[in-house]
């Protein structure tokens, strides 16, 4: 039996912001990568993982001289021993079952971005994805957006409602308080669980809000907290 959980960011005050949208599983795109890719890590349809150890873009890079009008993300799919398919607009972001995990480098503009995220396994799923945000100014990384549901094991029906408890934490629906990004509309669709406990389908979507202001302090500043007070 499909099992549909839908989720909507806290609005300022109280209660959910407007504009829910259904979320229904849909075919897997091809299995192949498509989009416009930027930074020195990407080079067609295929870019390499940053170092994440390293000071600064871990080599990443950085938008050109745009005066601000974009700024530079990383959305990493995996660990996962499955095929994974990560929307982005119209771009289509493919991890192959060969990788654990792949990344990918955009520049985006701001005002709002639809994603989603698209696993199928029989046996179960296990499905992981992170967008992260790069401010020049402050040489920082910061966390927009995480979800993962399994990866070690099977994805749960459990797993995806401890999830959803999680997602009250973020004041306005902002994953990052030192960042420049809100996330809002997010929602999922399941499969059939032969077990019913782990679906062999997932479908997820969430819109990024892009604002056009940069990150002025750096990712786990304390003093971000205190923004939303």
């Amino acid at each position: 039996m499909r099992r549909i959980a839908i989720l909507v960011a806290l609005a300022a005050c109280s209660g959910p912001e407007k504009g829910v949208k259904q979320v229904t599983i849909e075919p897997v795109p091809d299995t192949v990568s498509r989009g416009t890719f930027a930074g020195p890590l990407c080079d067609g349809d295929a870019c390499r993982c940053r170092d994440a150890s390293a000071p600064g873009d871990g080599g990443a890079g950085e938008p050109g001289d745009t005066g601000g009008a974009v700024k530079r993300f990383e959305v990493r799919i995996g660990p996962s021993e499955h095929e994974l398919w990560v929307t982005l607009d119209d771009m289509v972001l493919y991890k192959s079952k060969a990788r654990a995990e792949d990344c990918f480098y955009v520049d985006l503009g701001a005002g709002d971005h639809v994603m989603g995220l698209r696993a199928s396994q029989e046996g179960g799923v296990a499905a992981r994805v992170a967008v992260s945000e790069y401010a020049p100014a402050t040489q920082s990384w910061y966390q927009t957006f995480r979800f993962g549901c399994g990866a070690p094991g099977p994805c749960s029906h459990t797993e995806l409602d401890e999830y959803k408890a999680s997602l009250a934490t973020y004041k306005r629906g902002i994953h990052d308080p030192c960042g420049s990004v809100k996330v809002k509309q997010i929602g999922w669709d399941t499969g059939k669980a032969p077990d019913q406990l782990h679906p062999n389908d997932l479908q997820v979507a969430w819109t990024l809000d892009i604002y056009d202001f940069a990150p002025k302090k750096p990712h786990g500043d304390p003093s971000c907290a205190n923004r939303f007070e």
